[in-house]
């Protein structure tokens, strides 16, 4: 079988892509070894970080480090083996955190950022997820001042950007959420930020209009992939797929297909999980909030109050832990008084696809102008999609891109 591109992927990223260039007219398959948006894209915070600015950092504060490695700390967790295989990457990451270089990812990533809600919207109004989609901002919350004064740097840079948020303390929180416990001190609430109710079923909406304007959506083995008289060619349950031009958006697992192409791109996963729980009686929330000294987010979805964690390294095959999940309940207790009990029988675990300097890779791979790269989102996977499918397409058809897209490229890593 024969298409103009093969997409690998089927997370937010992958599909996004394939809209935008099923719109300019390529004939494009979609091939995931699972259904559309089953991974990462299913268990986020169903955010849309407009105000995403500085990305999640390696912690440099001497008491919040004592704290992650004593495993005490609600934000991160880690296994010994898993921290040991990712130990060079962590040093990279650390390196990457300093303000200066967080404010330099930060400027890197704010024309996506700042497009993320726009380029989201005409796949939301064709695939009728209106439903799904709250323009209510996102809150976070902080129980003690240091978290909050570090938060100082980043709201300077939304002033001089232009970034709307507001600043409240406890008692003006709590008439935007009146059913938070007064635990905390501050709060910011970023009023451009958008959120929906289910991710998960948004991205799978957004596979079907894919799958209803013609193109091929279809499970297939990733590893397969090889280039054969000038194709690249992937085995499918609907046959062999062969294209000129394949795009590589596996997220956590693209290095399973790099590698032994001979790439070594510094990719990593931050872990994961979540949990719903039951809402007593009619209280709710009426946009995520963010918990920042417990290290967790907390929203209302379709199937209960949805508590995303923090990160954890563990390796992308480990076995899945409750720690996190047990670390932060008694702060969700005691921020949201208001549940019954869990509703999932296990915590879901999912995988962030993370590059040292927080940037994804958006391009054409180093040595082949054929093959195409889509990852390293880290935390703004579901939020970057759209805008990202939009730059990768507009670059593989020689348009004028949306944005300088060299600070995307995989050549930044050597």
């Amino acid at each position: 079988m024969r298409k103009d591109v093969t997409i690998l992927g089927a997370g937010i990223v992958g599909i996004s892509t394939a809209l935008h260039l099923q719109a300019r007219g390529l004939d494009v398959a979609l091939v995931d070894r699972r259904a559309p948006g089953e991974e990462t894209s299913f268990g986020n915070a169903g955010v849309i970080e407009t105000s995403a600015l500085f990305p999640v950092a390696f912690p440099r504060n001497i008491t919040t480090l004592m704290k992650v490695g004593l495993k005490r700390a609600p934000q991160a967790n880690y296994s010994i083996g898993g921290l040991a295989s990712v130990a060079p990457w962590l040093w990279s990451y650390f390196r990457n955190s300093t303000p200066d270089k967080l404010e330099h990812t930060a400027r890197t990533l704010y024309p996506l950022v700042s497009r993320a809600l726009e380029e989201h919207e005409p796949f939301i109004a064709a695939t009728g997820a209106e439903r799904y989609l709250r323009r209510t901002g996102w809150m976070r919350v902080y129980r003690s001042e240091m978290p909050f004064n570090e938060e100082k740097t980043e709201l300077a840079l939304a002033d001089e950007l232009g970034v709307p948020y507001e600043i409240h303390e406890t008692e003006g929180a709590l008439k935007l959420e009146p059913y938070l416990a007064p635990v905390f001190r501050h709060a910011v609430l970023w009023t451009g930020t958008a959120s929906v109710s289910d991710p998960g079923a948004v991205v799978a909406g957004y596979a079907r209009l894919f799958e209803e304007c013609g193109g091929l959506v279809t499970k297939g083995d990733a590893l397969s992939l090889a280039k054969v008289d000038g194709l690249y060619r992937v085995e499918t349950a609907a046959g062999s797929v062969a294209a000129e031009r394949v795009v590589l958006a596996l997220g956590p697992w693209t290095n399973d297909v790099l590698t032994p192409k001979g790439y070594r791109l510094p990719l990593a996963t931050k872990r994961g999980y979540h949990m719903h729980y039951k809402p007593v009686g009619e209280a709710t929330l009426r946009r995520p909030v963010v918990d920042v000294d417990g290290g967790y987010c907390l929203s209302s979805m379709t199937r209960g109050l949805r508590l995303t964690t923090g990160v954890e390294f563990a390796g992308l095959r480990a076995q899945p832990t409750p720690t996190q999940i047990t670390r932060t309940r008694p702060y969700l207790d005691e921020l949201f008084p208001h549940i019954e009990g869990p509703v999932d029988p296990e915590p879901w675990v999912g995988n962030r696809p993370c590059l040292p300097d927080s940037i994804p890779i958006i391009g054409p791979s180093p040595e082949d102008p054929d093959l195409w790269l889509a990852f390293g989102h880290q935390h703004l996977g579901f939020t970057l999609g759209p805008v990202t499918g939009r730059l990768l397409a507009e670059m593989m058809q020689g348009e004028n891109p949306l944005t300088d897209p060299a600070p995307f490229r995989a050549e930044r890593f050597g």
